[in-house]
């Protein structure tokens, strides 16, 4: 539908991925004007708010749209860029209203020949089938009014985006700048300095494990973790499947209903109530993934207040085809800072690892005085090697970055990186160079990625300016969608 668009869209496939769906496929003009129960009201555009009811609504219908299933539609983070695609496409209907941009009736009409569902209604004479096209709306909830309505405004949509992606087009000059500096290699020389090295020149005194262990008595705390009782009920091959989804059904019920207890349910179903001791809130060490204790769900509910504080059931859960786990908690034993004698290795091995860490650093900044000295002279460096942006070896970080800043007038140069916990290491810059035969296709790459970021960033700034005229408001968080016993 917008050609300019798309003949950039390398450029926009990150501004764009969740922000134009076209509204025939997608959201229809209703999406656009429905404000319901402001109880439920999640962020409002020039005062008019997005609901939690649309979120899910939407959510759902792109679930579907993508062959999801509910599973996804439940997911947080899925629903959370759900609201931010609807308030993107708030915020652009509200800069298009203001901006009071038009269409004219042959964009429309040509915009409307790209739609695969309108050709299709094209009969083999060249007529067109106007009983199916309102049967097509009415199936998506719409009316000839709304469909055209829809159409004008992506389309109005697309001159608004396509406008900002004209205007941030990278220069060629500016991405052929900045493609060199990741392509210009450094010779440097490495001097490391472990802490592990230093590790048997430090003998800690009692008073000095002592006082690291009241200190830090939170590093030598155990877990809080239960001791649970559980019943499962599994689904025989050879059972009707009705007879079984009415267990299941009487599985769920009856833990529910009489949560002060598995034994009902165990005796009626003829299930045996097993134990389990030692459950953390990363679930049981060492069983099999299909545990019914290996369950994310199940162990979350263990340690829940209705699970821990009124020894209740947990929910029935499905924790595969044709398998339902209940538990509850027996005991539960809350997290206690163990004494010092059950961790004095440990807290050695913490002691001494920062008092070599200490050495290390230390010797490593006293090395680095001598050499400021004498540079060129110093002895003790790793053999040199050849690093860049674009092969940066062992290089990462921090350390790439500091190599690669150093002024090429300075060299040799030092530069010293510390690695916390570990080690400090010293590098000496050397030479720089330009690399001979440079790969066309990285460079290339890298070139698109340099315009696509500068979009980006066009864009976010975009969004911002329209954000903050249409006086966009969060007026309540996004929350997980509740869901039944047994789900």
């Amino acid at each position: 539908m917008f050609d300019t668009v798309r003949k950039h869209q390398r450029i926009l496939q990150f501004v764009l991925m969740l922000l134009i769906v076209p509204s025939f496929a997608f959201f229809g003009i209703s999406s656009y004007s429905s404000f319901l129960d402001k109880e439920t009201d999640l962020v409002t555009i020039n005062g008019k708010p997005i609901t939690a009811q649309e979120v899910d609504s939407a959510a759902k219908r792109q679930a579907e749209r993508v062959g999801g299933n509910a599973q996804i539609v439940q997911s947080l983070q899925f629903r959370q860029a759900i609201l931010n695609e609807l308030l993107q496409q708030r915020i652009l209907g509200f800069a298009v209203s203001d901006l009071r941009l038009q269409v004219g009736k042959e964009a429309l009409v040509k915009s409307l020949q790209n739609i695969s569902q309108i050709r299709a209604l094209y009969k083999q004479d060249g007529s067109f089938d106007d009983a199916r096209f309102k049967q097509l709306l009415a199936s998506n909830g719409l009316n000839e009014e709304q469909f055209y309505a829809s159409q004008a405004f992506d389309l109005k949509i697309g001159q608004l985006v396509n406008s900002v992606a004209r205007t941030e087009i990278g220069s060629p000059k500016l991405s052929e700048i900045v493609s060199t500096l990741y392509e210009t290699e450094r010779q440097v020389q490495a001097m490391s300095f472990d802490a592990k090295d230093y590790l048997s020149q430090v003998n800690p005194t009692q008073e000095e494990l002592q006082a690291f262990y009241n200190a830090n008595a939170k590093l030598f705390e155990s877990p809080e973790y239960v001791d649970v009782e559980y019943i499962v009920l599994k689904a025989d091959p050879k059972e009707d499947a009705k007879v079984f989804s009415e267990k299941a059904d009487q599985f769920a019920h009856m833990t529910y209903d009489q949560s002060d207890s598995l034994k009902p349910t165990a005796n009626k179903l003829k299930l045996n109530v097993q134990t389990q001791k030692g459950v953390t809130r990363s679930g049981v060490a060492g069983v099999a993934k299909d545990h019914p204790l290996a369950n994310p769900k199940v162990v979350q509910s263990l340690f829940g207040d209705e699970a821990v504080k009124n020894k209740r059931n947990t929910e029935a859960v499905q924790t595969a085809p044709g398998v339902f786990v209940s538990a509850r908690v027996v005991t539960f034993h809350p997290a206690q800072i163990l004494p010092y004698k059950d961790v004095a290795t440990e807290v050695r091995r913490h002691v001494s690892q920062r008092m070599a860490e200490k050495l290390a650093t230390s010797a490593a900044a006293d090395r680095y005085a001598v050499l400021q000295k004498d540079p060129k002279g110093a002895t003790g460096f790793a053999n040199p090697i050849w690093v860049s942006r674009n092969k940066p070896g062992n290089l990462v970080g921090d350390a790439l970055d500091q190599v690669m800043s150093v002024n090429p007038d300075q060299f040799p140069a030092l530069v010293s990186v510390s690695n916390p916990g570990v080690e400090t290491i010293l590098y000496r810059v050397n030479q720089v160079r330009q690399p001979t035969g440079v790969d066309a296709k990285v460079q290339k790459a890298q070139s698109q990625q340099i315009q696509a970021l500068a979009a980006q960033s066009e864009f976010a700034g975009f969004m911002a300016y329209w954000r903050d005229v249409a006086g966009v408001k969060v007026i309540n968080p996004l929350k997980p969608m509740s869901s039944g016993p047994g789900s």
